[in-house]
């Protein structure tokens, strides 16, 4: 009988989309409503509670309404040492965080930080799985001298 090869080739890469979080911008939206009451619950002086609780939810509106502009991402996780690909270009330090039902994907780009955070309404619990796998094969990166 011959003798089979390698019964796994390893991890498969892992492709995602990234899109802004519909549950994300309704948050923004309830915050930007609810701001006006937050900022009268203050200390400020009666005369500035509405004013500054308008400003303030003029600003998370604008916030909101700047997340869901954003365009969506490919991030692409190959198996191996290959560095992992944003939008096409090589990404490095690629780190999960798993908080709760979001994760937090984080990378440096041309020596910037940046993040994409996932809402249960964006990734399925197969992907989110599949996600955390393909991080966690990843090789542990060496410290530079």
């Amino acid at each position: 009988m011959p003798s089979s090869a390698c019964s796994s080739p390893g991890s498969a890469p892992c492709r995602l989309e990234w899109r802004p979080s519909r549950w994300q911008a309704a948050a923004h939206l309830l915050f930007a409503l609810l701001m006006p009451w937050v900022a009268a619950a203050t200390e400020l002086p009666a005369a500035a509670h509405w004013p500054v609780g308008l400003l303030a939810g003029a600003g998370a509106a604008l916030q909101g309404w700047r997340y869901s502009r954003q365009s969506p991402c490919s991030i692409l996780i190959p198996a191996g040492a290959a560095p992992a690909l944003v939008d096409g270009h090589p990404v490095d330090a690629l780190s999960l965080h798993d908080r709760g039902a979001l994760l937090q994907l984080r990378w440096r780009l041309h020596g910037r930080r940046q993040a994409r955070l996932f809402w249960p309404d964006t990734l399925p619990a197969a992907l989110r799985r599949e996600l955390r796998l393909a991080v966690q094969a990843r090789p542990i990166p060496r410290s530079r001298p």
